[in-house]
C-alpha cells in the first residue's frame, strides 16, 4: 500500500493514477497540515499504526514558488516529511521523501532548493542510521497540467499566449526535463528496489536551456519570439554536470526531452485557444 501525502501536486496525482485505487491512499490535507509542527510524530504514528506492512508513505507536499517566505517553505518542505519520517518509523514503515537535483548542483540555492537540500542531509542521516527512508532528487517536471506560472515553462507559455517576447540568457543551462508519468514509473522501480538514502532521478541525457527554448518556439511557428541572449547569463547555475542514470533505472523510457516539451507546450497553448489548428 502506498499512503500519499500531498495528492494534489502534479507529482502526488501522477502517482495516484499509477496504481489501482485499491494500492493507494491519498490523506486529506485536512489530516495532515498539523504535522509539521514539533511533536507531531506521535500523532503520526498513531494514525498509520494500522498499516498494512510493508507499505510505504509518499511526501508529495511541497512548496515550489521561491517567492513564499522562507518560514513556509520550510515547514511544509523539511519539517513535515521529518515528522512523518519519525512517526512511521516508530512502526516499520518506509517513507519517501521528494526533493530536487539542484541540491547538488548549485552552491547559492535559492529557499527553495536550500529547504529540500535540508531535507535530503537530514534524510542521508537517519538513512546511514538504519531508518527505512529514501530521498529522491528530482529533475524539471512537465505534464499533468499547466506548468506553474514561475516556471520557465510557464513563462514561455505566457510569452506565447500573449505574443509577447520571450527574454532569456543565452541558455548554456543544462537540463533534463521528464515528463510526470516516467518519473513516477522510475520511483516504482526505486520503490520495489527498496533503496534508501538520496538517489537522483536521473536519465542522463540534459538538453541546453537554449535547444529546449528554440525547440518550443519552432514548434509553435513564433522563432520570432524568442530574444535568445536578452538577459545576462547566471553566474551560479550547471552549465557542465550530467548527473549518471542510476542502474536500478536502465529500463525506463524517458521520452525524448525536446520533442515532449515542445508538444506539450503545444496541447497548454491549444487548450487555451492560442494555436491555429
Amino acid at each position: 500500500m502506498i499512503y500519499l501525502i500531498g495528492g494534489r501536486g502534479r507529482v502526488g496525482q501522477a502517482i495516484a493514477a499509477s496504481r489501482p485505487a485499491s494500492e493507494v491512499l491519498l490523506l486529506d490535507r485536512e489530516v495532515y497540515q498539523e504535522w509539521w509542527k514539533p511533536g507531531a510524530a506521535r500523532q503520526i504514528a498513531r494514525f498509520f499504526e494500522g498499516a498494512i506492512p510493508g507499505s510505504v508513505v509518499i511526501v508529495a507536499a511541497g512548496l515550489l514558488d521561491p517567492a513564499l517566505p522562507q518560514h513556509m517553505h520550510r515547514q511544509v518542505n523539511v519539517e513535515l516529511p521529518l515528522q512523518v519520517i519519525e512517526g512511521v518509523a516508530e512502526i516499520g514503515l518506509r517513507t519517501v521523501t521528494l526533493g530536487t537535483v539542484m541540491e547538488r548542483l548549485t552552491s547559492h540555492p535559492n529557499v527553495y532548493v536550500a529547504s529540500k537540500a535540508e531535507l535530503g542531509r537530514q534524510v542521508a542521516r537517519r538513512a546511514d542510521a538504519g531508518d527505512a527512508v529514501l530521498h529522491l532528487q528530482i529533475h524539471t517536471l512537465y505534464g499533468g497540467g499547466a506548468p506553474a506560472p514561475f516556471m520557465f515553462l510557464g513563462q514561455m507559455c505566457d510569452a506565447l499566449r500573449s505574443g509577447l517576447p520571450f527574454e532569456m540568457s543565452p541558455g548554456r543551462q543544462l537540463r533534463e526535463y521528464h515528463h510526470v508519468d516516467d518519473d513516477v514509473m522510475a520511483i516504482h522501480a526505486l520503490l520495489a528496489a527498496n533503496l534508501t538514502g538520496i538517489v537522483p532521478v536521473s536519465h542522463g541525457a540534459p538538453d541546453t536551456l537554449f535547444a529546449l527554448a528554440s525547440a518550443i518556439f519552432k514548434a509553435v511557428g513564433r522563432p520570432d519570439l524568442l530574444r535568445i541572449g536578452a538577459r545576462p547569463e547566471p553566474p551560479d547555475d550547471n552549465y557542465a554536470t550530467v548527473l549518471t542514470r542510476p542502474a536500478i533505472l536502465a529500463d525506463i523510457d524517458f521520452r525524448p526531452a525536446l520533442q515532449g516539451v515542445a508538444a506539450y507546450v503545444q496541447s497548454q497553448l491549444n487548450a487555451l485557444g492560442v494555436l491555429k489548428k
